[in-house]
């Protein structure tokens, strides 16, 4: 931990906030304070994943509490942003920091070419020293293209920008086998893989009410980055200068897997499916097992409405989704490709049509 160069950390609402809405200048200060430390001398880059804009905005909006619809939670998100990002801003310049914001949604990151511009972006923004403060663009995003929760977003900046630590701020110290309240239970210091879950409950809900999240989408958010390669610390907010100085604190989640390809951790954990193609057994075996392209001979059904680029769900012929890619068809020209080979295609309606349906560059095998 203390060796980590490039690191993410995500902080959330209730260790920014007050339960009634608003931010709390102290708790930000101090957050700044632990990360502008972190930082001194260069040798550390920090990336920061921070949840808090809607309720920033409840209470200047004269917000009891976090709205259901998402109308009025964009609205919330539109003026707590503002004032999420100036208090950041006047809390860095003490120690002569710049911020930048970069606001992100699904479908910016589960697109080639979007996904390279937030790379470069991120990326630029470190090199010159600067330290980017990350949200997920809640003004704008839909239902369909809204990443959630910040955990998750923060694995995959993490992985996104090639983190050698992610750092999860909450207002718990760590992963307790049972609820932290109740007498009798104990901290989690370290976690190796999944297996050691199993059987422990996890609480869905944080303390203050302003958030999304809950210890369940943090322990999901450590999973995807410790399967990525990514070393993971689950802690509170008001120790995380131990977690930058590598001293023992919360939940150390060991890595499990190695990096992948960059792009396809967003297609798995962030795209929203917007149609689906029914493989026969033969095409499951050839994306499954053999990593190959999907091609029009493999295809017995489709579904949806999506376009050329959008993402699609690979299901076998029981439903059973075995991936996810990234069409080169608009939903409207598959039926006429189904069950025919691409060089009949390309003799009849062009050589346009002699590609695949979702090239293996574009595609993610799901866990079973």
């Amino acid at each position: 931990m203390a060796s980590a160069r490039r690191i993410v950390v995500k902080v959330g609402s209730s260790s920014l906030t007050t339960a009634a809405g608003g931010l709390d200048a102290d708790r930000v200060d101090a957050l700044v304070d632990a990360l502008a430390k972190a930082r001194d001398g260069g040798e550390k880059e920090i990336v920061l994943v921070s949840s808090g804009a809607i309720a920033a905005g409840l209470a200047p909006l004269g917000l009891r509490r976090r709205p259901r619809d998402l109308a009025r939670q964009q609205a919330a998100a539109s003026v707590g942003q503002g004032l999420l990002v100036a208090r950041y801003t006047a809390s860095f310049a003490r120690y002569g920091v710049r911020v930048g914001q970069v606001l992100l949604t699904s479908d910016d990151t589960s697109r080639r070419a979007h996904y390279r511009n937030a790379f470069r972006t991120l990326d630029q923004l470190l090199a010159m020293g600067a330290l980017p403060v990350v949200n997920e663009n809640d003004t704008v995003a839909t239902d369909e293209i809204r990443f959630g929760d910040n955990d998750r977003l923060a694995a995959l900046v993490a992985h996104l920008v090639r983190a050698d630590l992610l750092i999860l701020l909450s207002d718990v110290d760590g992963l307790y086998d049972g609820d932290p309240s109740t007498p009798g239970t104990s901290r989690i210091a370290e976690v190796a893989g999944p297996a050691e879950l199993a059987g422990i409950s996890i609480g869905s809900a944080g303390r203050a009410g302003v958030g999304t999240g809950g210890m369940v989408t943090k322990v999901e958010a450590a999973r995807i980055a410790a399967g990525a390669g990514i070393p993971v610390v689950l802690t509170s907010a008001s120790r995380a200068a131990d977690a930058f100085a590598g001293r023992s604190t919360g939940t150390y989640f060991h890595p499990t897997g190695r990096r992948s390809a960059n792009r396809l951790l967003w297609l798995a954990h962030a795209s929203t499916p917007l149609g689906a193609l029914t493989l026969d057994d033969g095409a499951v075996r050839a994306v499954v097992d053999r990593h190959s392209s999907l091609l029009p001979a493999g295809i017995v059904g489709v579904e949806g409405g999506f376009s050329a680029g959008d993402p699609v769900e690979l299901r076998d012929t029981t439903g059973t989704p075995v991936a996810r890619g990234i069409v080169s068809f608009d939903a409207k020209e598959i039926p006429q490709l189904i069950g025919r080979s691409t060089r009949d295609l390309a003799r009849e309606l062009g050589p346009a049509y002699e590609r695949e349906v979702v090239h293996r560059d574009d595609l993610v095998v799901l866990d079973g």
